[in-house]
């Protein structure tokens, strides 16, 4: 079993910066990426970054390209998600998940598993 933790959401003015921490514990040797996912108020639940645990890919939403950054930290088992330029369109509950080896690279959050609990990322226009 893999579990993930997440950390670091709250509210900022747009433009503003943001660093989300997911700690990962359990079975991590089972991990072949983590990604980040958002669920919007009526919206599904959509990717937003994910980083394989070597850390050696690395895939961002269109709408991230240029702002987000997906990394790990080997020492920490944490993947962080530094959001920058953040938009009020980025506002949402914002979730780590794990995928396993026997499943590779994807983005549908339906291959995902180990959901952590979430936290509300809010910015204000």
């Amino acid at each position: 079993q893999v579990q993930l933790v997440e950390s670091g959401g709250g509210l900022v003015q747009a433009g503003g910066s943001l660093r989300l921490s997911c700690a990962a514990s359990g079975r991590i040797r089972a991990i072949y990426a983590v990604g980040w996912f958002r669920q919007a108020p009526g919206k599904e639940r959509e990717f937003v970054a994910a980083i394989t645990w070597s850390g050696d890919r690395t895939g961002y939403v269109d709408s991230g390209k240029g702002r987000f950054t997906i990394s790990r930290d080997h020492a920490k088992n944490t993947v962080s998600l530094q959001m920058n330029s953040l938009k009020s369109e980025d506002t949402a509950v914002y979730y780590c998940a794990q995928i396993g080896w026997n499943k590779g690279w994807v983005t549908s959050p339906a291959h995902y598993g180990s959901w952590g609990q979430g936290t509300q990322v809010t910015v204000s226009s």
